[in-house]
């Protein structure tokens, strides 16, 4: 361990470069086809069809349409001004730096910033970071040049601000460019941070005003037609969507919508969440952090693979934080790092005949609920070490009592 902490800042370097090196070598590397969505689709503005707009030059079979808030074209808007091959390469830059202070700063909430900032922090950061860069969520979200590890790292950054106006100001604008990070709101209310929970709405609701006033009928477009049709998204049948809804759905065969079976699932999966929430330390607020996150994943009709980004705090989480020690720590760490560098979703798309087709053998629809039975599992750990703590502290209390017999 300590060999693979002092050789960190090299092996970051080497898996970059690798990371650069396919994308340029292999022939779909540099397709980045999400990206093109964000820059193409954002100069559709200028054309007044930004929700008309589809890009089918690499997806040929699936066009794909511009399925974000309108806040987020005119976020995106000035980069169809730069060439397309700089903007794809400085966006896989910025995105490993970013994967890197995730990671840092997601230490700093567990550890505490003066550890976390030590040289060893730092250059454990990097390990976490080169490895990171070839699991399956940030591999994916290379491939397709998103935005998944940005709003993440705003999501982070803004829980740690102390300023109610700063942290729900950030998660206010990045809800405003893509709604998955709303659910951050949930975690100011879990800690009883009611001026950020309330100013992230009202930043969220700048964010759509800003759009009206600037965009018209094409921000009146998504917000009445368009927001909430996840057929529009994709289809939620295919592998790679890792949501409950997608998961329910290809083990009945078929979408079952947002229907009472759905519902069904929504309500214990927020049971379970309420009470891991309720059965992590107070103080442990990566724990929380990611109790909310992966319910936002969860109940989201749909979750890419590429949306599981929060899967790299997870294991922070996982393997450095006060529960490390515990046998089913290990295990849940363990299935999050084999299934998340294997790619499951990834190895199970080769088996799909359409990403359209719901139906299909049984074996391969259980397991493709593996990231949503993966954060079932971090939900049950965090109830079962409530319960470990408190037998241990019981078990210390009574060993620290005298022993009433009388001595001999």
């Amino acid at each position: 361990m300590n060999r693979l902490v002092r050789y960190a800042p090299f092996l970051l370097a080497l898996s970059v470069l690798a990371r650069l090196a396919w994308a340029f070598a292999m022939p779909n590397g540099m397709n980045l086809v999400d990206l093109h969505v964000y820059v193409d689709g954002s100069a559709a503005l200028l054309k007044d069809d930004l929700y008309n707009f589809t890009y089918s030059v690499k997806t040929p079979d699936f066009p794909l349409p511009f399925t974000y808030p309108p806040f987020a074209a005119l976020v995106f808007f000035p980069l169809h001004y730069l060439p397309f091959t700089v903007v794809g390469i400085a966006w896989q830059l910025a995105t490993m730096a970013a994967m890197f202070l995730l990671i840092k700063l997601s230490l700093g909430l567990m550890l505490g910033d003066d550890v976390a900032g030590t040289s060893r922090w730092t250059r454990i950061a990097m390990a976490w970071t080169a490895l990171a860069l070839w699991t399956e969520p940030v591999r994916t979200t290379l491939d397709y040049g998103q935005v998944n590890v940005f709003l993440a790292l705003g999501a982070v950054v803004a829980i740690r601000s102390t300023r109610w106006w700063v942290a729900g100001g950030l998660i206010g604008f990045v809800a405003g460019i893509k709604l998955t990070p709303a659910i951050t709101g949930l975690y100011f209310l879990a800690t009883k941070r009611w001026k950020a929970a309330i100013f992230s709405a009202v930043a969220f609701a700048a964010t759509v005003a800003l759009s009206y006033l600037v965009l018209g009928h094409q921000a009146g477009t998504y917000f009445t037609t368009l927001l909430g049709d996840a057929d529009r998204i994709g289809p939620v049948g295919s592998v790679w969507n890792q949501s409950l809804r997608g998961a329910m759905s290809r083990i009945a065969g078929h979408d079952i919508g947002s229907g009472a079976l759905w519902i069904g699932g929504v309500v214990i999966v927020f049971a379970l969440a309420i009470a891991a929430w309720r059965s992590l330390r107070r103080d442990d607020r990566l724990g929380i952090l990611l109790v909310v996150q992966l319910l936002g994943l969860l109940i989201s009709p749909i979750s890419w693979s590429h949306h599981w980004v929060w899967v790299m705090p997870l294991l922070v989480w996982l393997v450095h934080g006060p529960d490390r020690e515990a046998l089913f720590t290990r295990i849940v760490a363990g299935y999050w790092l084999v299934t998340s560098v294997i790619g499951i979703p990834w190895i199970l798309s080769f088996f799909q005949e359409s990403i359209w087709l719901v139906s299909r053998p049984g074996i391969l629809a259980w397991l493709g609920t593996v990231d949503v039975f993966g954060a079932l599992l971090v939900y049950i750990l965090a109830i079962y070490l409530r319960r470990r703590r408190v037998n241990l502290e019981s078990a210390a209390s009574r060993s620290r009592e005298p022993d009433p017999r009388p001595s001999t």
